[in-house]
């Protein structure tokens, strides 16, 4: 068999393809890949006319010398006995506005497809390619790890960073009252009123003077003598002064 597709992409772009045994496997419509196995590799539901077939098999696609590629693929029915066995040869051309991929080869096959009119079998291929092709210009790259850009792109250099605000300088506590040489409180005189409020209301100890038995023992006081010295010593002086004349008159009479 020989057939053409045109696809509206460049012919670089379908090698790439191609070439990536995953990107493949996704434009295999309808393929269901076996975990743990080939990329192109797993179960495939093929439509022919108002019956559908199911197979489980692989394909390969390698490349050659002169440019071409070499498709090569086995499968059997999943519920029969049946199989198909294709030998294809794919080559890509370039044309205006895209590329021309041309599927050529044999295929072979038996069980239950041999048993569907040609026709609808040949519709059934056809189609199959057609999707095949118009998938393979549809393919993208898949998107990079995180860790293979860490391997082909260098991470950028850490701005400098700004200046960092200097702290202005802490002010020391103020001194505990145990560091002052004098003691600090309240004179003698407060403290021993306020020991003798205790157990008055509050009424009596702010607007009333404390009396009775809550009035505040008066502290000892010590009589000067200033005054009494004042007074004795003109006392004194007059007596002298009174002696000295005394003895004089006395002395004369003499």
């Amino acid at each position: 068999m020989e057939h053409e597709v045109f696809v509206p992409v460049p012919v670089e772009r379908l090698r790439k393809t191609l070439g990536d045994p995953v990107r493949v496997a996704r434009a295999v419509p309808g393929l269901q890949q076996d975990a743990g196995a080939d990329p192109v590799a797993g179960r495939l539901k093929v439509r022919v006319g108002s019956h559908s077939i199911t197979y489980r098999g692989a394909v390969h696609v390698s490349a050659r010398d002169d440019g071409s590629y070499a498709v090569e693929g086995d499968a059997t029915e999943t519920r029969g006995t049946g199989s198909v066995e294709l030998a294809l040869t794919l080559r890509l051309r370039d044309t205006d506005g895209g590329t021309t991929v041309t599927f050529g080869g044999t295929a072979t096959a038996d069980g239950r497809v041999t048993e569907l009119p040609p026709d609808a079998v040949g519709s059934a291929v056809v189609r199959l390619l057609n999707r095949f092709a118009e998938a393979l210009g549809e393919a993208r790259e898949e998107p990079e790890q995180p860790e293979q850009r860490e391997e082909r792109e260098p991470e950028p250099e850490p701005e400098p960073r700004a200046a960092e605000a200097v702290e202005a300088p802490v002010e020391s506590p103020a001194p505990l009252a145990d560091e002052f040489t004098e003691p600090v409180g309240p004179p003698a005189e407060a403290a021993h009123a306020r020991r003798t409020m205790i157990g008055r209301s509050a009424e009596e100890v702010d607007h009333a003077p404390p009396r009775g038995r809550y009035a505040p023992v008066p502290a000892l006081q010590t009589v000067a003598s200033g005054a009494t010295l004042r007074w004795a010593a003109p006392a004194a002086a007059v007596v002298l002064a009174s002696a000295i004349v005394v003895g004089r008159a006395l002395r004369k009479r003499r």
